[in-house]
């Protein structure tokens, strides 16, 4: 089992991917999948501006990536880390990809503060405990992290404007 520690040092890690992801051009966020006991099995940053795919977020990208190299059955198993907690078409990719746990540093509601009504990121305002309440997978989400959020925000200072 992943403990409070493991969780924070896998999402600073989502932090420097979302960095990666901005220096390439694309919006800055980052995820990454990890095993039950914390190793870290494929990392993605956002590539929807670079590569022209609408679909091309971090937790997309890398949902649909795990979901062609592990099983349903392993992906259950794993959590899948990100910056800011997935929006409505990431949470369903993970949902489809059947990963069972989901770790976010930052909240969605946050994140719309930071990116105002900016045409690249018209983000929703719906949590994705919402979203995974009305679906029939119980999937475990786990943030904010609060002591976390002023470094994943700080990717983000500058960008939106």
């Amino acid at each position: 089992m992943i403990d409070h520690a493991t969780d924070q040092k896998l999402l600073h890690r989502t932090i420097k991917i979302s960095q990666a992801a901005r220096d390439s051009g694309n919006t800055p966020f980052g995820a990454l999948l990890a095993d039950q006991n914390g190793e870290i099995l494929m990392e993605q940053g956002n590539i929807e501006l670079t590569e022209h795919i609408c679909t091309g977020h971090a937790e997309c990208t890398l949902a649909a990536r795990a979901s062609h190299k592990y099983s349903k059955a392993d992906l259950w198993q794993y959590s899948l880390y990100t910056t800011a907690e997935p929006c409505v078409m990431c949470a369903g990719a993970i949902y489809w990809a059947n990963i069972g746990r989901v770790v976010y540093a930052m909240e969605e509601r946050r994140l719309l503060q930071l990116t105002g009504s900016n045409d690249v990121n018209p983000t929703f305002d719906l949590p994705t405990r919402e979203i995974y309440r009305h679906g029939q997978k119980n999937i475990t989400v786990v943030g904010p992290f609060k002591e976390l959020e002023v470094q994943a925000a700080a990717v983000h200072q500058g960008y939106w404007d």
